[in-house]
């Protein structure tokens, strides 16, 4: 079980209650599929949460590497962050339009680079405009923080590793995407990529996991029934994978709602596995 102080999830009462808190940086990393307009960066233009500046998921990412988005370095991932305004004595709360894509991988990736004074806030944007809370336009320019980063590399897997796990299985692989693209009958939104799943892997679709009408996320209950109506077992390792490592953590933030520690990743995901020379796939029901 999560006690309250362990919670990743923060309420959209704990976040208004401490919006003047100079200590609490908000940061709205909506994502969405490549060819989505408009872009999350004109949606946060026209309303964001008051004080909120943009964490582009895109951007904070190594630009060298052809594969979508993938983890930078800890250098540039602190010289993004404090840009943004953060310093490591802040307490960091990422949310998300509210269709729960983006807001976990930056909670994510503030824990892999070691910070974790980090949540997310539960029903994201549209909680908060449901409830009729203030939201404010345009951007905000931050006065630089002072972050330092160092990446824990066990939260996060290569191609290299899941491949040798088709041998060993000592990692279940849990599949975020949706159930047609996980078993093979829908066409993946990146173009160029076979349809299908990596072998042995579980598919727990990532929008099953929250209220699709109030953007919160599920009881602990049901959590818990998701992940066991897949055949996961919570008490042995873990490594999350979806689309192209971003909706992925959506799990692995429900995992760790349910006490699950020492998961991991899978950064490249599909973008990396389903390429056309890439490791085997598999199709069909998990």
């Amino acid at each position: 079980m999560t006690s309250s102080t362990d919670d990743p999830l923060v309420t959209t009462d704990w976040l208004a209650a401490r919006l003047d808190d100079p200590k609490v940086k908000v940061i709205d990393a909506s994502f969405k599929l490549p060819g989505v307009l408009p872009l999350p960066v004109d949606d946060y233009r026209s309303a964001h949460l008051p004080g909120a500046v943009f964490f582009d998921v895109d951007h904070i990412a190594d630009p060298n590497d052809p594969r979508p988005h993938m983890f930078p370095g800890a250098e540039q991932f602190a010289r993004n962050v404090a840009a943004l305004g953060i310093s490591s004595v802040d307490t960091v709360v990422a949310y998300d339009s509210g269709g729960w894509v983006a807001a976990p991988r930056a909670w994510w990736m503030f824990l892999a680079f070691g910070h974790p004074k980090v949540k997310v806030l539960d029903g994201g944007l549209k909680k908060w405009l449901r409830e009729g809370r203030p939201t404010h336009s345009g951007e905000v320019v931050p006065k630089p923080g002072k972050f330092q980063a160092r990446l824990d590399p066990g939260y996060v897997r290569s191609q290299q590793q899941l491949a040798g796990n088709l041998a060993t299985h000592a990692e279940q692989v849990v599949d975020a995407r949706p159930r047609p693209r996980f078993e093979g009958t829908a066409a993946e939104p990146r173009p160029g990529l076979r349809p299908g799943h990596i072998p042995g892997s579980r598919n727990v679709p990532y929008a099953e996991l929250f209220d699709a009408n109030t953007g919160a996320m599920k009881s602990l209950d049901d959590l818990r029934q998701a992940f066991k109506g897949a055949g996961v077992d919570l008490a042995k390792p873990i490594v999350t994978t979806c689309g192209s490592g971003v909706s992925a953590l959506v799990v692995t933030l429900a995992l760790y709602r349910l006490g699950v520690r020492g998961s991991a990743l899978y950064d490249g995901s599909w973008s990396e596995w389903g390429l056309p020379d890439g490791p085997p796939v598999a199709t069909g029901a998990a």
